[in-house]
C-alpha cells in the first residue's frame, strides 16, 4: 500500500492500508453492482409489461439504453471473484458511474430524439447511480466530488448533441441546461451525503479509541472482558486489547481486572503472554494491551489436526511448564490451564512457540487477596481441567492444581480426548473426584511412551501429594522420558510450512476463544459431585 492511496482516504472510517478495509471496500462495490443489476432487471420487466411493442419497434435503441445492465453485472461478478488489489478496486469504483453514464448517454448521442424521454432518463439514471454509490461505497467527500464531475460529463455532452440536432443552438438550450443543473445537484447532494455518512462513522471510530489504541475486530469474549485486535497510534506492533465489559464494571470487577493485569505484568517468561500497557479511558473504561499472537490455540490444533505425536507434546508441555514455574515462583497460580489458553505460534523466527495466556483467574498465594476477590463458595476454572481440590476446596488450591490441569492438557494433546467426559458439569466433576483416568495407550489402542504416560497419570492423581510437587520437578521428569525423539526446530518448521496457511484460515485471530466455561461455578450447584 502506497502512502498516496492511504492519504486519499485519510479521515474516513476505513483504512485501505489494512486487509480488513480492503475486504470491506470490495464487498461494498459488489453490493452496489448487485443492487443496481437487480433493480435494472425489474425496470426492464416493467417496460416489457407496460410497453410490449417497445422492443419490436425500437429494439436496437432499447437494447442500447439498457447497456448499463452489463456494467452492473460486470461490477458484481468481478468483485465476487476472490481478492482484488486495492488499486483495481479504486479503478472499478471510479469507472463504474462513468460507464453507466456513457451507457445511458450513447442512445441520445447516436439517435437524438428517436427514443422519446431518453434525454431525461439518462440524467435520472446518473443521479440514482451517484446516490447509490454515496450510500453503499466508502468514499471521502473529495473523491465523491471528483467521481461525480467525471461521470456527469457524458450526460451533459449528450444533452448538447441533442440540442444541436434539433437546431436549438441559438435558442435557450433547455435540455442541456437541465442536464447540467440536475447533474450538479446530484453531485452536491452525494458529496454532502459522503461527508455526513463518513463523518458519523469517523465519530464511531473515535469512540473505539482507548488511549493510544484504536480497536479493530473483536477476537473473543469471556466472563469479564472482550478482546479486540488493536493498533497503537505511534507503535506499529500488533496488539490485542482486553476491555472490561460495561455491564461487569462494578467495583469488585474493576479490582479483579486491575489485579489480573498487575499480576500478569510481573511475569517475563518467554512462554507467557506479555502485557504492554493498561489504563482507563476518559469515560472510565478499564483496559490493558498485550501482545497479539498470530497462531492457533491447542484446542484448535487438536480439533483441526488431530492428536499430536509424543515428541511434539513433550516440546509443548516443557514450554507451558516453564511459564507456570515462573508464575508459581512469584506466588501466582493460573487456575485455568486448558488447551484454549495456550497459543501455538511463530515468534522471533522460531516455530512452535507456546504462549500461556488469560491469567484472569490467577490467584496470589503470597498475599491475602483483597476483600471480595476470592470467593470461598465458588469454583474457578474450566470443568474439563479442574483438579479435585479445586472442586471441593477452591480457595485452598496451590501450584499442584495447575499441574493437574497440565497433565490433563498433555492427555488431550496425546489422545485428542479430554481425560473425563460427561453430559453435565456435575458428571464431569464427579469423575474428577472419584474416577481413575483411562491410560492414553488404552484410550488410543496402541502403545505410548511409558515414561510420558506415567508422568501424565501421576499429574492426574486425586491426592495432590502424589503428583509432581512443582513445575520444575515436572520438567525434570519430562526431560527424562525415554523412547521419545526430540521435536526439532526443522521438524516444526516443516509442519508450519505445510499447515501454517491452513492454520491462519482456520483461526482469524490471535487470542483464545474466551467464551468457554471460565467463570466461577457455584459450589451449591456442584455440591452433588462430592456425594
Amino acid at each position: 500500500m502506497t502512502g498516496r492511496v492511504s492519504h486519499s482516504w485519510a479521515g474516513t472510517s476505513i483504512d485501505l492500508a489494512t486487509e480488513e478495509g480492503r475486504t470491506f471496500y470490495q464487498e461494498r462495490l459488489a453490493l452496489l453492482g448487485k443492487v443496481g443489476f437487480l433493480m435494472s432487471v425489474v425496470f426492464t420487466l416493467v417496460i416489457l409489461i407496460a410497453a410490449p411493442t417497445a422492443f419490436a419497434v425500437h429494439g436496437r435503441l432499447v437494447a442500447l439504453a439498457r447497456a448499463y445492465d452489463v456494467v452492473f453485472l460486470a461490477t458484481w461478478f468481478v468483485c465476487r471473484r476472490g481478492r482484488l488489489p486495492i488499486r483495481v478496486l479504486l479503478a472499478i469504483d471510479a469507472c463504474f458511474p462513468v460507464a453507466v453514464s456513457l451507457a445511458t448517454s450513447m442512445p441520445v448521442m447516436l439517435y437524438p430524439g428517436r427514443f422519446p424521454g431518453q434525454e431525461w432518463a439518462m440524467t435520472l439514471t446518473l443521479s440514482n447511480v451517484l446516490f447509490a454509490r454515496a450510500v453503499f461505497v466508502p468514499s471521502p467527500p473529495r473523491r465523491t466530488l471528483r467521481v461525480g464531475l467525471l461521470a456527469s460529463a457524458p450526460c451533459v455532452a449528450a444533452a448538447l448533441v441533442y440540442e444541436h440536432s434539433f437546431g436549438n443552438v441559438v435558442a435557450l438550450p433547455v435540455v442541456a441546461i437541465s442536464a447540467l443543473l440536475w447533474s450538479l445537484s446530484a453531485i452536491a447532494i452525494t458529496t454532502l451525503a459522503s461527508a455526513v455518512i463518513y463523518g458519523l462513522q469517523q465519530k464511531v471510530r473515535q469512540a473505539r479509541q482507548l488511549g493510544q489504541y484504536t480497536l479493530g475486530r473483536r477476537l473473543g469474549e469471556g466472563g469479564m472482558g472482550v478482546v479486540y485486535e488493536a493498533r497503537h497510534a505511534m507503535l506499529r506492533r500488533p496488539t490485542a486489547v482486553k476491555l472490561l465489559l460495561p455491564d461487569k464494571a462494578g467495583d469488585e470487577s474493576v479490582r479483579r481486572f486491575e489485579r489480573e493485569v498487575q499480576l500478569t505484568s510481573q511475569l517475563s517468561h518467554p512462554n507467557t503472554i506479555s502485557i504492554f500497557d493498561y489504563g482507563r479511558t476518559l469515560e472510565g473504561d478499564f483496559y490493558y494491551a498485550m501482545e497479539y499472537l498470530e497462531g492457533m490455540n491447542l484446542q484448535e490444533l487438536v480439533s483441526d489436526f488431530g492428536p499430536q505425536e509424543p515428541s511434539r507434546v513433550v516440546h509443548i508441555l516443557r514450554q507451558v511448564a516453564g511459564s507456570l514455574a515462573e508464575a508459581h515462583g512469584a506466588g501466582l497460580i493460573h487456575r485455568d490451564v486448558k488447551p484454549a489458553n495456550v497459543i501455538l505460534c511463530e515468534r522471533g523466527g522460531l516455530p512452535d512457540v507456546a504462549k500461556v495466556v488469560d491469567f484472569g483467574l490467577v490467584k496470589d498465594i503470597l498475599r491475602t487477596s483483597p476483600s471480595g476477590l476470592t470467593q470461598i463458595d465458588a469454583i474457578t476454572g474450566t470443568p474439563l481441567y479442574l483438579s479435585p481440590e479445586a472442586i471441593t476446596e477452591p480457595d485452598s488450591v496451590d501450584a499442584r492444581s495447575d499441574l493437574y490441569a497440565l497433565g490433563a492438557l498433555g492427555y488431550f494433546l496425546l489422545t485428542g480426548k479430554s481425560v473425563f467426559e460427561g453430559r453435565t458439569v456435575m458428571e464431569v466433576c464427579g469423575h474428577h473426584l472419584h474416577t481413575r483416568p483411562v491410560p492414553p495407550s488404552a484410550r488410543l489402542g496402541h502403545r505410548m511412551p511409558e515414561d510420558l504416560e506415567a508422568l501424565l497419570l501421576s499429574c492426574l492423581e486425586k491426592d495432590p501429594r502424589r503428583r509432581p510437587q512443582s513445575a520444575p520437578e515436572f520438567t525434570v521428569r519430562l526431560r527424562a522420558c525415554r523412547g521419545i525423539e526430540a521435536w526439532s526446530e526443522s521438524g516444526a518448521r516443516v509442519w508450519w510450512n505445510q499447515h501454517g496457511r491452513r492454520a491462519q484460515v482456520l483461526r482469524s485471530g490471535g487470542v483464545p476463544a474466551l467464551d468457554e466455561l471460565d467463570t466461577p461455578l457455584s459450589l451449591q450447584v456442584l455440591s452433588q459431585c462430592g456425594n
